[in-house]
């Protein structure tokens, strides 16, 4: 998918919504537990009620290794139904010496046929390098995390008298392995205060802001903040959504919480994107 691939989504559907299936076996509705593969069922259903309001689907690939080989299964049978327009992306969070991560792309983009998927930049760009070798694929960096250990390595200063975060040297030496529309970086949605710093760097690229929702982030401030001419947003709610109803509406319950974002973001597109 590229970048105006997927803007044009975000104009179309109105959102810049993205939708994690952090898909937990232990918060399963009960009434699918009788299922052939509740996971899928479960994600199935989260897909079929919310396809028309968001634009990405994110699955923590640590919630199906965690289930062995069922858990992989479930996956690949989850990306099945995902409609193809949509943006995928394994939040698997990988980062090695290259030739294990050209086996680390090959699984995501060649077996598994995700759009992107997260890496640590953190042993450098020889260990990004292999990601985006892949032809049409995404590689989304973590830059600024949403957790609270974040502040350990992340915003600690330079000692070059720059007064830079650690997370903007890395932001800055990063954006240049790869154009716009190769790259996108993660920055958590707790860390809004911080988003116009981010935006300094790299202001045409694409965000993926976790920590929207059950995290506590504004997507006001992030949205008011973060946004550029294309967006260049995915802000990503998981819990809140997923799991809005632990019933057999779970599916409905979903949908009326995302439909409750999805409007809320209609409003901040049309207030800072000019193209609309």
């Amino acid at each position: 998918m590229t970048r105006e691939h997927l803007f044009e989504q975000i104009l179309l559907k109105k959102s810049y919504l993205c939708i994690g299936l952090d898909t937990d076996p232990k918060k399963l509705p009960q009434h699918l537990l009788d299922t052939e593969d509740p996971v899928l069922e479960f994600n199935r259903q989260i897909v079929e009620a919310t396809a028309d309001l968001c634009v990405a689907y994110k699955p923590n690939i640590a919630f199906y290794e965690a289930q062995g080989p069922k858990g992989w299964v479930s996956l690949e049978k989850t990306l099945q139904y995902i409609p193809k327009e949509i943006f995928t992306i394994a939040d698997a969070k990988r980062g090695d010496i290259g030739n294990t991560s050209e086996l680390y792309a090959r699984a995501f983009f060649e077996t598994m046929d995700f759009d992107s998927v997260t890496v640590a930049p953190y042993m450098g760009s020889d260990s990004v390098k292999p990601f985006l070798m892949q032809g049409g694929k995404w590689v989304i960096l973590l830059a600024l995390t949403s957790n609270p250990g974040s502040k350990d390595f992340q915003m600690l200063r330079l000692s070059d008298g720059s007064e830079e975060y650690l997370f903007e040297q890395v932001l800055r030496e990063s954006s240049t392995w790869g154009t716009p529309g190769q790259l996108m970086f993660v920055v958590g949605a707790t860390q809004a205060e911080y988003i116009q710093r981010v935006r300094q760097i790299v202001p045409e690229h694409f965000l993926l802001v976790p920590g929207v929702g059950a995290q506590g982030g504004s997507l006001e401030e992030i949205s008011r903040l973060g946004m550029n001419q294309r967006c260049g947003l995915l802000v990503n709610s998981s819990r809140s959504i997923i799991y809005a109803s632990s019933g057999r509406d779970f599916a409905e319950k979903a949908r009326e919480a995302a439909l409750e974002i999805q409007k809320e973001m209609e409003q901040y597109l049309e207030q800072y994107v000019q193209h609309l």
